[in-house]
């Protein structure tokens, strides 16, 4: 059943003078010695867009808080597949080994495991090229201050499932207890990302927020970018096949995501440091095109193959669905599941990782990458689901469905991504603020007590637009979109004239630039005529004096009107037309 729509109406209630009408947008600047300074131009500003880091430097805790320990941000890169989690660094020469067999102890070599047929095939995939992370092991006090934060594995549970974030926990027969007692201990989880666009989504974030508030309970997670599985596809609710991306697409799309994702978690640590919140875990970016990009395929099919039976697998709904359909499913959509098994094994016998979070429609996946864990090391894993955010039709809300609200500013700015979540209804608003923030649920309890005495004031919507666009763009964003939401809501010229050029590019994304010469006795229709915002002839000079014109919020009735320079054009040399249509137009 379709989870019901939590799009709200398309205008803000709060707008004020701000709905209706065309808009242009003119800027003027002094020209250069070139004309003597007698004629000044109106013009388009740039913004000036700077990529992001591709890396984070290293930082040190204080030393009575760490032990003078050093820690060191993962790397994440898509060419060479680097594939390291961060790790601690005492200060001696020999470092303690954590494998899959226990703290301190080193990951088995082919000639260390058993013989048994699930071993044997476990001793085939024991590849030299698979050389063990050296994590250090926690002491004994972090691992107890672990246990105080997270108020045990069945606190962390309880409360998510409460929020709504953990959705459905696989295995579901008597998972809940040994689930629990797992995450009592610092445990690694980890989440998979495909790179099938540039950037994030607002359907990625139940995910990501899940998985940050595993690493706020101290627990070490992974975001790992599927670089070799999005080339394939997930068929898993899709009724047609992904367009085939290409190898270079796919890296440069995997890089942005790693950009965005050691963003995404360094906003949470920034925010958790200024509210004096708990430490938390450590936090790795990792691509599976590390261990999928260079292996021959028979190689794979040698050692993994023979731990997948296609009963199982074709048992999938996503794979049942897409067997009925007209179009069928390819053997590359087919395969899908099986390198997301894998992946769940290798970052199990490399990390230790136990614990896989996935979107709903992710459930037959996981439970492929349980079944072949379980059968290559007999260990139990597990996994759990969260929400999918959907439109108003009920359809997922994503790229494919063409109604992504995109997390990269230069796709989605600001101040849109703080308006698509102020004008959600009043049904889920409740449900948004425990799914999208970190706030207390007795706060949130609060914030709809509020809102149940005055619902015009619409807090919930603000305070859930607020908190998710400082996650997502920091308070820079927050402050920047609040600025934009004064400038067109509330008419503030005054704001207006402080706004940066990417700003005024953000916030007028769709409303035509003009480059016009300022000459003395400028009139209010010439400059309305040279900037297109009025029709030809008469039915514009008509439009004018009828009041359907306004510049910087000022109505204009006057045609024949000269502009004045700190009205009509700022002091960043900005001029905002607006024309409304009237009934004599």
């Amino acid at each position: 059943m379709a989870a019901p729509s939590c799009r709200g109406p398309r205008a803000e209630p709060e707008m004020g003078e701000g709905g209706g009408g065309a808009e242009s947008f003119a800027r003027w600047r002094r020209p250069g010695a070139e004309n003597g300074g007698r004629t000044r131009k109106w013009s388009v500003g740039r913004a000036d867009g700077g990529e992001d880091a591709d890396s984070f430097g290293r930082w040190r805790r204080p030393g009575a808080e760490s032990g003078g320990r050093k820690r060191s941000a993962g790397t994440f890169d898509g060419t060479d597949g680097a594939d390291a989690l961060p790790r601690w660094r005492r200060p001696r020469a020999e470092a303690e080994v954590d494998g899959p067999g226990g703290a301190g102890t080193p990951p088995p070599s082919p000639g260390d495991i058993p013989s048994c047929p699930a071993a044997a095939l476990a001793r085939k995939m024991a590849a030299p090229w698979w050389r063990p992370l050296r994590l250090l092991r926690p002491r004994r006090a972090a691992t107890e201050a672990g246990r105080r934060r997270a108020g045990g594995g069945r606190g962390l549970l309880a409360e998510q499932r409460e929020r709504g974030v953990f959705q459905e926990i696989f295995p579901a027969r008597g998972s809940d207890e040994e689930l629990s007692e797992l995450l009592a201990r610092r445990q690694v989880v980890y989440c998979g990302f495909d790179p099938t666009a540039d950037s994030l989504h607002v359907g990625h974030l139940p995910a990501v927020l899940a998985l940050l508030r595993c690493r706020r309970a101290g627990h070490d997670v992974i975001a790992l970018v599927g670089g070799a599985t999005a080339r394939l596809g997930d068929p898993s609710g899709r009724a047609l096949e992904r367009p085939a991306l290409g190898a270079a697409r796919v890296r440069e799309n995997a890089r942005a995501l790693g950009r965005g994702l050691r963003a995404l978690a360094a906003n949470e640590r920034r925010a958790r440091a200024a509210g004096a919140g708990p430490g938390g875990g450590r936090f790795a970016v990792l691509d599976n095109a590390a261990w999928h990009g260079g292996r021959p395929l028979v190689d794979f099919l040698e050692a993994a193959g023979g731990a997948f039976r296609v009963g199982p697998l074709l048992s999938r709904h996503s794979v049942r669905a897409r067997l009925r359909s007209p179009d069928g499913l390819s053997l590359a959509e087919f395969c899908y599941q099986v390198l997301q098994a894998y992946d769940f094994y290798h970052l199990h016998r490399r990390y230790g990782c136990r614990v896989q979070l996935g979107g709903h429609d992710q459930l037959g996946n996981i439970q492929s990458g349980y079944e072949f864990v379980r059968k290559v090391t007999g260990k139990d894993v597990f996994g759990i689901t969260v929400p999918l955010i959907t439109s108003t039709t009920g359809a997922k809300l994503g790229k494919s469905a063409g109604n992504a609200v995109w997390l990269n500013r230069d796709k989605t700015s600001p101040f849109e991504l703080y308006q698509f979540f102020v004008r959600q209804q009043d049904d889920c608003v409740e449900r948004y603020l425990k799914l999208f923030t970190f706030l207390p649920l007795p706060e949130i309890d609060h914030i709809m007590k509020m809102h149940a005495k005055e619902p015009e004031k619409r807090g919930p919507q603000k305070r859930l637009a607020a908190e998710v666009t400082k996650f997502v763009h920091g308070p820079e964003g927050l402050e920047s979109a609040k600025r934009c939401t004064q400038a067109i809501y509330h008419s503030s010229v005054d704001v207006l004239e402080t706004m940066s050029d990417q700003e005024l590019k953000e916030l007028f994304r769709e409303a035509p630039f003009s480059e016009l010469v300022l000459d003395p006795g400028t009139s209010v229709i010439d400059t309305c005529r040279k900037a297109n915002a009025i029709p030809e002839g008469p039915r514009g000079y008509r439009m004018i004096t009828d009041g359907g014109v306004s510049i910087n919020h000022h109505q204009m009735t006057d045609p024949e009107s000269v502009l004045v320079l700190g009205q009509h054009i700022l002091r960043n040399g900005l001029s905002l037309l607006k024309g409304f249509p009237t009934g004599n137009v």
